[in-house]
């Protein structure tokens, strides 16, 4: 396994606790090697005739310390190299998780949560089992085979005794590096399978309840079951190659066996060697056969994690978009107007600009109303002020500082961005509301409820702002959503309120009173307006329309249902849909 990426300074930390255990497990190696020469010189004595009972009881306490010995330092090593193998998970999650939230919002676009997840799962948990069971193993096994031809070396057993019969071990050099990598290549493929079904698994879990008013369960069924047929086509591959791997090793170990019978059988027999090294030599190598047979596992096990770490890594060497400048300064949003100047910004692969040479300047406290067609760039530029996206340098300024130069949590901390699909957590109501500020008090977070009008519906809960939520707020109605996610944004504070189409879920009385509410409470704070609606934007200093990622007209609204163009299109039919509302 490469010991860089991941492994390199997370060895850097623990490498006195490895150092310690295989200490342990060296130790306690030597003295269970000497357990067959003591069995060995048992037998010469009772051979002999010569033998005492004070010499059984001497001798069985010698071979209980020797137990004793082996099981208690080998036990405490194990354990130093479990608990290492528990740290690799607990800082590789954490390097991974912060890693996680560097990465672009372009990245989880191009790479579904499935895939992450197992990651951060699976591979993780893969690694962590080499680096404890599998290094464990490693540490006791081949420090016992060392011991244990050492042991034999000292002995008097005849050397070329010992060399024919350790001979047929001689090949699993030759059979690791020939298994090696096909058990890695096929723990690769295991792996990838098992994140597209966790990718499939969560799409189809989320969509549970359309796949039910569609009925239409037998074709998802059959879809998820491709997946898991896949994995099990792929885990039998590896199954197949690692059951061939790991009957080869015990049965070279199998032929040492009988070597060292066969020859060593007809020594004794012809009084060239003792009986007790007759039975020493036996010993020895019937002790080889169980660290051999978990030397294939080990090898076996390193091969598939190592697939897994190549995968860590991977992930770990992807780097950030968007990335702050070593002498990024902060902003200042409260007092200093924002500027774009000749914005163009195109996502990657994309035949045409998502956003075209716009020219346009924000002063503070003022409130702008975006407004266009679906894909005409509204929600693009609002990622682009948060830096969500990268936008051209020189392209964004505040106050007189390219918004690359301005540092990441400055920015967006004095931002308050409310999306349209108002996301919220597995947490109480409260613990989403005041997710942007950790510190307020009740009565503010009841403030910001009020504003967002969901507070009469929070109070309607049994447990009122402690009404825990269950998965992306289920327990909530697409509107209460929508609400208690603008509630975030208004509890906040900030001086940049961004309202991407923010209350299109809420009927026409809720959003004009919210945003009579947003007009009271942002009157000396500049707040941006994207709405599909024109009726929550009216009251917008300056209003623009974006079509085909450029502004195609500015104005208030006064001026802009006065000339023709898109802005008064759209008033007109929405005026006139309301009237038919009205009229039934």
């Amino acid at each position: 396994m490469q010991s860089t990426g991941l492994l390199k300074p997370y060895f850097a930390r623990t490498w006195p606790i490895y150092l310690g255990a295989f200490a342990l497990h060296a130790t306690a190696s030597v003295v269970y090697a000497y357990f067959p020469n003591l069995l060995g010189f048992f037998t010469d004595q009772l051979q002999a005739g010569d033998l005492l009972r004070s010499d059984v009881a001497r001798y069985s306490l010698l071979l209980l310390t020797v137990g004793a010995g082996h099981a208690l330092l080998g036990g405490y090593g194990q354990y130093l190299i479990m608990y290492a193998g528990r740290l690799f998970d607990y800082l590789t999650r954490r390097r991974l998780y912060t890693h996680f939230t560097a990465l672009s919002e372009h990245y989880y676009s191009r790479n579904g949560t499935g895939k992450l997840l197992s990651t951060f799962m699976n591979d993780v948990t893969g690694v962590r089992e080499s680096l404890s069971m599998g290094i464990n193993q490693l540490a006791m096994a081949s420090l016992l085979v060392v011991s244990c031809l050492g042991a034999m070396a000292l002995s008097d057993i005849p050397l070329y005794l010992i060399a024919a019969s350790v001979a047929p071990l001689l090949f699993i050099p030759w059979i690791v590096m020939r298994f090696g990598p096909v058990i890695r290549g096929r723990s690769h493929q295991v792996q990838e399978s098992l994140a597209a079904m966790t990718a499939s698994a969560e799409e189809q879990f989320g969509g549970i309840l359309v796949t039910k008013t569609f009925a239409v369960e037998p074709i998802m069924i059959e879809r998820f079951g491709a997946d898991v047929d896949r994995i099990r086509d792929h885990q039998l591959s590896l199954v197949r190659v690692s059951s061939l791997f790991q009957a080869l090793i015990p049965f070279l170990g199998s032929m040492s066996l009988i070597a060292s019978l066969a020859l060593g059988g007809y020594l004794a027999l012809a009084g060239t060697i003792s009986l007790g090294d007759f039975v020493a030599l036996t010993l020895y190598v019937r002790m080889l056969m169980n660290p051999l047979q978990q030397l294939g596992n080990v090898i076996n096990t390193l091969q598939r994690s190592r697939a897994s770490l190549e995968r860590l890594n991977g992930l770990m060497a992807v780097r950030p978009d968007i990335v702050e400048a070593e002498d990024a300064v902060p902003a200042r949003l409260d007092q200093e107007a924002i500027r774009l100047r000749d914005l163009t910004f195109s996502y990657p692969g994309a035949p045409e600009p998502a956003l075209a040479n716009l020219d346009l300047v924000i002063e503070p406290g003022m409130t702008l109303g975006i407004v266009g067609r679906t894909g005409s760039g509204k929600t693009t530029l609002a990622k682009l002020l948060l830096r969500a996206y990268e936008a051209p340098a020189g392209s964004i300024r505040i106050g007189g500082t390219d918004i690359r130069d301005i540092r990441l949590d400055s920015l967006r901390g004095q931002i308050g961005y409310v999306p349209q699909d108002g996301f919220l957590f597995s947490a109480t109501i409260r613990d989403n509301i005041v997710f942007g500020k950790r510190d307020a008090g009740q009565t503010e977070v009841e403030a910001a409820a009020k504003q967002a009008r969901v507070y009469d519906n929070i109070v309607a809960f049994p447990d009122g702002f402690e009404t825990k939520l269950g998965e992306r707020g289920i327990t909530l109605s697409g509107g209460q959503r929508q609400r208690a996610s603008l509630a975030r944004g208004l509890l906040k504070q900030a001086p940049l309120l961004i309202l991407d189409d923010s209350v299109s879920a809420v009927d026409a009385v809720t959003e004009t009173e919210i945003v009579a509410a947003l007009q009271e409470e942002r009157r000396e704070k500049t707040t941006i307006i994207i709405a599909h609606r024109i009726s929550a934007l009216k009251h917008a200093n300056l209003i623009i329309v974006l079509d085909g990622g450029r502004i195609a007209q500015r104005g208030t609204h006064e001026q802009l249902i006065a000339e023709p163009g898109l802005y008064a299109e759209l008033y007109a039919i929405q005026e006139e849909g309301g009237q038919h509302a009205a009229s039934r």
